[in-house]
């Protein structure tokens, strides 16, 4: 079985290189490392807009819907050279996979083309206060009333509610069915009466972490609706289907680039740092324990990249993808988790030295690895619930 790409792909490959050589300024990097806008000032929409002309974006989307119909492959590439300077492409956390399984014509129609431009940003509305990792207990709640629906609740953690034009929102439709079988979706825009974003700093802030940081955001958000009222035309899929759609939309979000370059980022950085550094005159990269532990995680993160890979190929051939994302949200997180404690075990205490203190390697970005690692074991589902997934789907388990 051959694991390389064909000679077109590594073309598609070197002319998004050469793109980006010839686009990405210093202004435009500098705006995508701020937080104005969430990386998304001027410079980096007219880019989207460069980006978006030539097909790059949603390549494997429907024509009908600003697409390419193109290879999931194809996307994948893209991707992956854009994620590696911190713009996303692929469509991860847009809300599009769920869309494209479960909106409407007219929903696809309105959403998917902007989110191709840029001209549409959605925020993710799931995490409450009393419902992190356990989603199904949210209580934001939303109630009919003739052809609208009404909203009262909180959500936390929106990172991106501060500059989205929308928000994916999944709401309580009907308190009394059973945890995962009253809830809903809704596609909300951030305008609308009743929306508040108040600004929830993380431990990333002060100092800010280093460009290439894992989850090393400044700023994610608590959002509260107060009586907010949306048409019934919002609703994403059927009334109380929600967690199914949901789970679904989130299955296939977690299949691409940016997402395996979350776990495996952070080999690349130690191995290239090792390689590239001796201290008084001695190099780590010399020493046989730190050879082999490094080898280890190198084939651990390949062991990422072909889960990736196999989802990809079924999801271009049709085929049933029903735990493969799950597998992938376990072995990657767990890998990047330990990787982060092996490069701290590795530089010992400048491990802990972070952006701007002295003697802090590369910017003090493993320092603020560290203190992001975590995350990814809760982010987009803990590995407990998708261990559960796992079970059930993969391996027709019954419930506890």
């Amino acid at each position: 079985m051959d694991f390389g790409f064909s000679p077109e792909q590594e073309a598609l490959r070197d002319e998004v290189r050469q793109f980006i050589v010839d686009n990405v300024t210093p202004e435009v990097k500098g705006e995508v490392e701020g937080d104005a806008e969430g990386g998304r000032g001027p410079l980096v929409r007219e880019l989207y807009k460069k980006i978006a002309d030539k097909g790059w974006i949603g390549i494997s989307w429907p024509k009908e819907y600003g697409g390419q119909d193109g290879s999931r492959l194809d996307q994948y590439i893209v991707e992956e050279e854009f994620s590696r300077i911190g713009i996303g492409v692929g469509g991860a956390g847009s809300g599009a996979p769920a869309l494209l399984a479960a909106g409407t014509d007219e929903q696809k129609k309105h959403f998917l083309p902007g989110l191709i431009s840029g001209d549409i940003v959605f925020a993710l509305g799931f995490t409450e206060p009393q419902a992190g990792s356990d989603l199904a207990g949210l209580q934001c709640r939303a109630v009919k009333d003739g052809d609208e629906y009404v909203i009262n609740g909180q959500k936390m953690y929106t990172s991106s509610a501060h500059y989205a034009t929308h928000i994916y929102l999944m709401v309580r439709t009907d308190p009394d069915a059973p945890r995962h079988r009253g809830i809903s979706i809704f596609l909300i825009p951030m305008d609308t009466p009743g929306i508040t974003v108040r600004a929830l700093w993380t431990i990333q802030n002060d100092p800010p972490a280093p460009v290439g940081t894992t989850y090393g955001q400044s700023r994610t958000n608590e959002t509260f609706f107060e009586d907010v009222r949306v048409p019934a035309t919002c609703m994403l899929g059927e009334e109380n289907d929600g967690w199914y759609v949901g789970a679904m939309g989130l299955n296939l979000d977690r299949v691409g680039a940016s997402r395996y370059l979350i776990s495996v980022r952070r080999d690349e950085d130690i191995i290239n740092w090792v390689k590239e550094n001796k201290q008084n005159g001695y190099s780590l990269a010399d020493d046989p324990a730190i050879r082999d532990r490094l080898a280890e995680l190198w084939i651990e993160a390949q062991v990422c990249r072909l889960m990736t890979m196999r989802s990809m190929s079924l999801v271009e051939r049709g085929g049933n993808f029903t735990y493969e994302g799950a597998a992938e949200k376990v072995w990657a997180p767990e890998h990047g988790v330990k990787t982060t404690e092996t490069i701290s075990q590795i530089l010992g205490p400048y491990a802990q030295l972070l952006n701007g203190s002295e003697g802090a390697i590369k910017d003090g970005i493993f320092a603020h690895n560290l203190m992001g690692s975590f995350q990814s074991g809760i982010n987009h589902g803990s590995v407990q619930v998708m261990r559960d997934q796992i079970a059930r789907r993969g391996l027709g388990l019954p419930r506890g």
